[in-house]
């Protein structure tokens, strides 16, 4: 079930950044403590009123000034016209309205999409009279809200989950494996797409997917189904959507949400950069199962040791995902390509296992009786169980007495362990730390 998305947008400034933090809160923080994992998040999942939305800052754009504003905010706005299911327009009331304000009005009134107006910088009730003039721009009633204080944001979620539409159902069968391929630009995902469905010939059908202007492909191998949710070169527009990360994160959210296995294309050519990064942690964070895929490796320069140096350089960078499998390959060529769809197939699998409580519950005694955990002023940890409450991805809860003194490194510790012994290969593993209670 594919959540709604909600796309904050406005020109510069306006504290796009601000108001995003504030609704996201704690969920943001990254609780990794390995270098590779990058900590500037644009987008996140929040809820209220019981509606669980993604909700996607489009700010903290680079610009110089004139006329490059004003293609950078069109852009923005554009962006969410395009992918959101509803819009926050931010507006300064300090600055009151502008002509760039205007131009954005224009272009969201024209999609037709819910909007709603939100009057940053409200600061006290003596500047409640701002917001006024921004009934001009034709969306109802203005927001009236300030980010440095935190007023008015309960209000303006009250109105963002009126306008959401119900979470869109799958059309596809539990036992259809669905692949998203994410990376950016250029790293050939549309001719690793391309080269998967001419090699298998077995095309079911093409049928629209729920991501705007992308394409579901279903297709089967060896009585294997899978679906094909492809991100790449479904725009009608210009190549102003490919300058930046930030203007393709809603369609690489959107595929993820909606995908069992991420495939992260990295381009052998051009080796690895901080943008893949980024790109792997969205997969990491939604906890989906990953491969990474090497592509183009046609085009290097090789001896018997190139492979294992390239590894080693994504190892050392993706330390964050060091349970995600390596696969080389050339779509251009084919080379190596017949060795994926097994690797896609494993790592599903890995994703749904489900282990059974008493083995879980041996593996980590025999963890802690090898490795005890350190005392933390004059206290012990204590785990008094351990049961796994779900699956895709597979989710432990330890029971222990005081969840204070789990160390992020034990509980690291722990994990390895559980990972020698089930593997768990190609999929995050979630480990919840509750405090014992009597009903447990």
């Amino acid at each position: 079930m594919a959540r709604p998305v909600v796309a904050i947008v406005g020109r510069p400034n306006v504290g796009k950044s601000t108001i995003f933090n504030r609704i996201i809160g704690d969920r943001l923080a990254i609780v990794e403590d390995k270098p590779g994992v990058t900590r500037d998040r644009i987008y996140g999942t929040s809820e209220w009123n019981g509606k669980t939305f993604s909700i996607v800052d489009t700010g903290g754009i680079e610009i110089d000034a004139g006329d490059e504003i004003m293609r950078s905010v069109r852009a923005q706005a554009e962006l969410a016209i395009d992918e959101a299911d509803t819009i926050v327009f931010m507006v300064d009331g300090k600055a009151g309205l502008t002509h760039a304000d205007e131009e954005v009005a224009r272009l969201l009134f024209r999609s037709g999409k819910p909007v709603v107006v939100a009057v940053n910088k409200v600061d006290n009730p003596g500047r409640i009279d701002s917001i006024y003039e921004f009934y001009s721009l034709g969306f109802g009633d203005p927001i009236a809200i300030s980010g440095s204080h935190g007023t008015g944001i309960s209000d303006l979620l009250d109105r963002v989950v009126e306008a959401l539409p119900e979470p869109s159902e799958e059309e596809y069968d539990d036992d259809v494996i669905r692949v998203a391929l994410i990376g950016r630009p250029n790293v050939g995902k549309s001719s690793l797409v391309n080269a998967i469905l001419g090699e298998e010939r077995v095309i079911v059908s093409d049928v629209a997917g729920t991501t705007r202007d992308a394409i579901d492909t279903p297709f089967e191998k060896d009585g294997r189904k899978f679906v094909l949710i492809d991100t790449a070169g479904m725009r009608k527009r210009g190549k102003i959507y490919e300058t930046t990360e930030k203007y393709s994160v809603l369609r690489s959210l959107k595929a993820i949400e909606r995908s069992d296995v991420v495939l992260v294309l990295i381009n052998a050519e051009e080796g690895i950069i901080e943008q893949d990064k980024h790109i792997a942690g969205y997969a990491h964070e939604a906890g989906k199962a990953s491969v990474l895929v090497v592509n183009k490796w046609d085009a290097v320069e090789k001896d018997d040791k190139t492979m294992r140096q390239f590894e080693l350089r994504i190892r050392d960078q993706f330390q964050f995902m060091s349970y995600a499998p390596i696969v080389f390959l050339s779509a251009k060529t084919k080379q190596r390509l017949h060795r994926l769809l097994p690797v896609v197939e494993h790592v599903a699998e890995q994703h749904a296992m489900r282990v059974q409580t008493h083995l879980l519950n041996d593996i980590v005694a025999d963890a802690v009786a090898v490795n005890p955990p350190p005392t933390d002023k004059g206290k012990r940890l204590r785990i008094n169980y351990a049961t796994q409450v779900a699956v895709k991805p597979p989710t432990i809860v330890l029971f222990v007495n005081d969840p204070e003194l789990m160390h992020f490194s034990y509980s690291r510790y722990l994990e390895n362990k559980i990972r020698e012994a089930f593997a768990f290969e190609g999929t995050p593993l979630r480990i919840i730390v509750r405090k014992k209670s009597d009903e447990d």
